[in-house]
């Protein structure tokens, strides 16, 4: 069967152990084994606060259907078509709509309803319900770690600041110095110092080789960002 395969991770790679190469290599070596074909992929990266059907990944998806272009949609479990079970209940009845079939890695054919077999409908929203209900107790543990941790005035959410990084382990993980940005800042206020612009000050970092952490030059933006940080 021609099968279009729909790969969703969360925006918070925290929350999700499944990344697209994983979920990829999942599908393809379930494809193989079961004499599928794939033909289209469909990737997307969604937050659970936009959890609902109108996603670009999904669409895709959707889009290969409707034009006939597959025969059917395969994801690695259930609960990639959505993280809440109400909005994976609703794209399952969609895509089974336009009358395609629904294959997950995990289980096999997600069959339809059928009134003469009610419990297929109750396994698979047992199934669901109980996947929606240990991802909430992971974020739930996540949210209280980062309280307890602010609690001790650590970083607890967040990106590292330029000059700093991650130091330590588990909850004793905290900001500390980053030796190599820490001569930039230290850089930045001594030009500062000395009167210079922040336009002037990116061209001297970028003459000595005194790189960002992420773009390959400076800005003057980029400057500032780091001068008010550190006080001038």
């Amino acid at each position: 069967m021609r099968l279009v395969a729909y790969i969703r991770v969360s925006s918070d790679g925290q929350l999700d152990a499944f990344g697209p190469d994983t979920q990829k290599d999942a599908i393809r070596a379930w494809a193989k084994e079961h004499r599928h074909q794939v033909v289209h992929w469909c990737t997307e990266a969604v937050s659970g606060k936009t959890d609902h059907l109108d996603r670009p990944g999904f669409n895709c998806a959707v889009e290969e259907i409707k034009a006939k272009r597959a025969d059917g949609l395969v994801v690695l479990h259930p609960d990639r078509l959505a993280r809440q079970l109400h909005i994976q209940e609703a794209a399952l009845a969609y895509v089974w709509k336009l009358g395609a079939t629904v294959f997950a890695v995990s289980g096999g054919e997600i069959k339809q309803d059928d009134p003469d077999d009610p419990m297929r409908t109750f396994i698979r929203q047992v199934l669901g319900a109980v996947a929606e209900y240990e991802r909430s107790m992971v974020e739930k543990r996540m949210r209280d770690g980062r309280k307890t941790k602010a609690a001790t005035g650590k970083k607890a959410v967040g990106q590292y600041a330029y000059g700093t990084r991650a130091v330590g382990k588990g909850r004793d993980r905290d900001a500390g110095p980053d030796d190599g940005e820490q001569a930039a800042v230290r850089r930045i206020v001594d030009l500062r110092g000395e009167g210079r612009s922040y336009r002037e000050v990116a061209a001297v970092l970028d003459a000595e080789g005194l790189r960002p952490r992420r773009a390959a030059s400076w800005s003057a933006m980029s400057v500032r960002n780091v001068a008010v940080r550190a006080g001038v």
